[in-house]
């Protein structure tokens, strides 16, 4: 039997036995995998139901690619950058081809937890003691060693406004001083 697989943005063919390299994927050299993303199902020349089939695979080692050199150039200008890559690559040993998923059972197994939390949720509430107002935090003093004055700091949004105000106005009176072009011919 075997299956057409999607993971990291590519498709793989694959049949029991058989070690592909893909993209990086979780896990550590030893650990089971499932890859549920199977888009074609055959035995033979028979095509097979995908519906719940999953991939099973451990994960031989996770390695590196060859590295790839990027050099970009342009004539003449002085410019010149050379920057390398290595993918992260992960070598999968195909153990079974064929597992259903058990979909009924992790729901049930997610709503129980859902709704012992919710049950919980209004009792948790209901013990937390409503927490003291912290006091206000003194004002930073200034660089000189002063202590910041309640009208400094009144200024201070008034000053940061108005210089945000300055660019858009610098732009109206520039294309307000644009003067129309002169007929030359007249």
């Amino acid at each position: 039997m075997f299956a057409i697989v999607r993971t990291g943005g590519k498709q793989y063919r694959v049949a029991a036995g058989d070690k592909i390299v893909v993209e990086k994927l979780a896990g550590e050299a030893g650990d089971t995998i499932d890859l549920s993303d199977v888009l074609f199902a055959g035995d033979g020349g028979e095509t097979k139901s995908i519906d719940g089939l999953i991939v099973s695979a451990e994960i031989v080692a996770q390695a590196k690619a060859d590295k790839v050199t990027v050099f970009k150039k342009k004539r003449r200008h002085n410019y010149r950058r050379k920057r390398g890559h290595r993918q992260q690559l992960t070598i999968l040993k195909i153990v079974a081809i064929g597992g259903k998923k058990a979909e009924k059972k992790a729901d049930k197994a997610e709503a129980a937890p859902a709704a012992a939390k919710a049950e919980a949720a209004p009792a948790a509430k209901a013990e937390k003691a409503p927490k003291a107002e912290k006091s206000p935090k003194p004002e930073a003093p200034v660089k000189g060693g002063d202590v910041a004055s309640p009208e400094a700091t009144a200024e201070a949004p008034l000053k940061a406004a108005a210089t945000k105000a300055a660019p858009a106005e610098k732009r109206a009176k520039k294309a307000v001083t644009k003067k129309p072009a002169a007929d030359k011919g007249a």
